[in-house]
């Protein structure tokens, strides 16, 4: 039967119906960008390639596309939550060499790794020589604090009382002491290197230094790294009363660990100087 005008027009109007479709993704891709969903924006033609060639359920489809798009979201919210801790290096406990440290105990670091003792507002202080691994700890911790949506500020200690006496200067002290004590992981690492600040005018480096432990004592957790021993915290911030306050807070709600071993950062330069040829094997 040969085909009337009108069938030819309605074929033709049917071959021309991509349109619609275009009009379909248009109100798709209004609707992602209003509910921010930018990551499936973005990979929208991947999406819909997949549905074409996987053919999912509804539901299978559905999960795979809010998925995607969970996972997103919680890599740069961790992505944001690390950049402003201020830890610039992501140490990991996996990629500490335990074997190095046997003095160390795995255990006990794995079971900080938990984190249970940020809930418990407990305290931490490592202490040993430089190089022993100290930082790495802490910076590991730190990393599983952030992955795990815990608020964490991260500073070398010279740096954390700069800031705060440069608060002093320009009479922000108080809004920067507030911000310092506001996470509930606060990480102050290398007491003891560095220069700190020392002027007649101004409060000793104990004084800032206990101030803001002393606002965070038994509410939030402080951990802390120390490359001298304790009992030199006096001479290093300046006064040692004040010190011996400062570690007498710690100590009531503390674990302490102590790592008695070598320098990994010796051990890594001499296998380097080795390697060139810079050492003789038998040195």
């Amino acid at each position: 039967m040969a085909k009337t005008k009108t069938d030819n027009m309605d074929s033709n109007h049917r071959v021309s119906r991509p349109a619609a479709g275009d009009d379909v993704l248009e109100r798709l891709l209004r609707h992602l960008t209003y509910l921010g969903l930018t990551h499936t924006q973005a990979t929208l033609d991947d999406v819909l390639a997949w549905a074409t060639r996987e053919r999912p359920g509804h539901t299978t489809l559905l999960e795979h596309v809010l998925g995607a798009e969970v996972d997103h979201k919680s890599a740069a919210r961790l992505e944001r939550r690390i950049k402003t801790s201020g830890l610039v290096e992501r140490k990991t406990l996996e990629a500490f060499d335990w074997d190095f440290q046997p003095s160390l105990d795995k255990t006990l670091v794995l079971e900080l790794a938990r984190l249970d003792f940020v809930r418990r507002h407990d305290d931490l202080v490592i202490t040993g020589k430089s190089g022993t691994g100290k930082s790495h700890v802490l910076k590991a911790l730190g990393l599983r604090a952030c992955a795990r949506g815990i608020s964490l500020r991260y500073a070398r200690c010279v740096d954390l009382l700069a800031d705060l006496h440069a608060g002093l200067a320009d009479g922000s002290y108080s809004r920067r002491l507030k911000a310092w004590a506001r996470p509930e992981l606060l990480i102050i690492d290398d007491v003891g290197l560095g220069q700190v600040r020392q002027r007649d005018d101004e409060p000793t480096a104990a004084h800032t230094l206990f101030n803001l432990v002393d606002r965070r004592h038994g509410k939030l957790s402080t951990a802390v790294t120390s490359n001298i021993d304790l009992r030199q915290w006096g001479r290093y911030l300046g006064d040692a009363t004040v010190a011996a306050a400062i570690l007498d807070r710690l100590a009531q709600t503390s674990i302490r660990i102590d790592i008695d071993g070598p320098s990994y950062r010796d051990f890594l330069a001499k296998r380097r100087a080795k390697e060139h040829g810079l050492v003789d094997d038998a040195a």
